[in-house]
């Protein structure tokens, strides 16, 4: 794996530096790095999805624990010295892992085919949240999500219900994922260092047990949680049908996923 001198000289050896824009912090700590891969419990062959590979410190390791790495980098830069340093080792998609609509660009899931796969990555802070989302609504193909991500994202992914970071994200994720906190990564293992702590997760999807219509669901907690100050009196309308336990005096972030779940049963 490289050390943070060794990202550093690649690098400048290319004539690039970290962009804030894209939010490059490169992760160079090796202990973090391994700790995210035994999370995903890879075996030979498995392949696996890599976004933002940045000089390919965790894609390396990949390789070596025998994954079939798919990587998609935005920065042409960057995807030049992965593409020369990695050759055909990897599958390269250039661009922007979300295309139109925030779904999974094109180029991304021709080259992931149709065999399962799983997400592994240290996540740029601004395709987290959109990213993680899309394929736990829209890709059963992917067998999990191992990233690195924002703390403050960690939290409202594991939010219990009656917190203030309970919200549409979280109850998504964890309506259709099992969603497990590995541990927090200080700004000092990264390059540039960022303002912030990050935290890594993994979320196995799950099967829920009676069919869902996942964007339908999706649409309805983000409308529903617009609105979360309100009583669910004022947002529904007190002259209804209410699912056994809702009171319409609640708000919506006391409600618990089944509790959602029942409501939208009713809608």
């Amino acid at each position: 794996m490289q050390t943070l001198s060794e990202i550093r000289s690649l690098l400048e050896a290319s004539g690039l530096a970290p962009r804030k824009r894209l939010g490059q912090n490169f992760l160079h700590d090796q202990n973090h790095v391994r700790r995210l891969i035994a999370a995903a419990n890879l075996s030979p062959g498995d392949r696996v999805l890599e976004v933002g590979p940045g000089t390919g410190t965790l894609t390396e390791a990949l390789l070596d624990a025998g994954a079939e790495v798919v990587a998609c980098e935005l920065d042409e830069g960057l995807a030049d010295l992965v593409a020369d340093r990695l050759g055909d080792r990897i599958t390269l998609v250039r661009g922007d892992c979300l295309g139109r609509h925030r779904r999974l660009a094109d180029a991304v899931v021709e080259a992931l085919g149709d065999s399962p796969w799983t997400l592994v990555a240290n996540l740029p802070y601004q395709a987290a949240s959109p990213l993680m989302i899309e394929l736990l609504l829209h890709h059963p193909n992917c067998q999990g999500q191992h990233v690195t991500i924002q703390r403050e994202v960690a939290d409202r992914l594991v939010a219990a219900p009656g917190t203030r970071e309970r919200g549409p994200l979280g109850i998504i994720a964890s309506v259709f994922g099992r969603i497990e906190r590995i541990g927090d990564v200080p700004p000092s293992c990264f390059w540039p260092q960022p303002k912030v702590t990050s935290a890594m997760i993994s979320i196995e999807p799950l099967t829920v047990s009676s069919p869902v219509d996942r964007d339908r669901f999706a649409t309805f907690v983000t409308t529903l949680f617009s609105s979360r100050r309100k009583q669910l009196g004022r947002i529904f309308g007190r002259d209804r049908t209410w699912p056994d336990g809702i009171d319409p005096t609640w708000r919506p972030e006391v409600l618990t996923n089944e509790q959602l779940l029942a409501l939208f049963d009713e809608c």
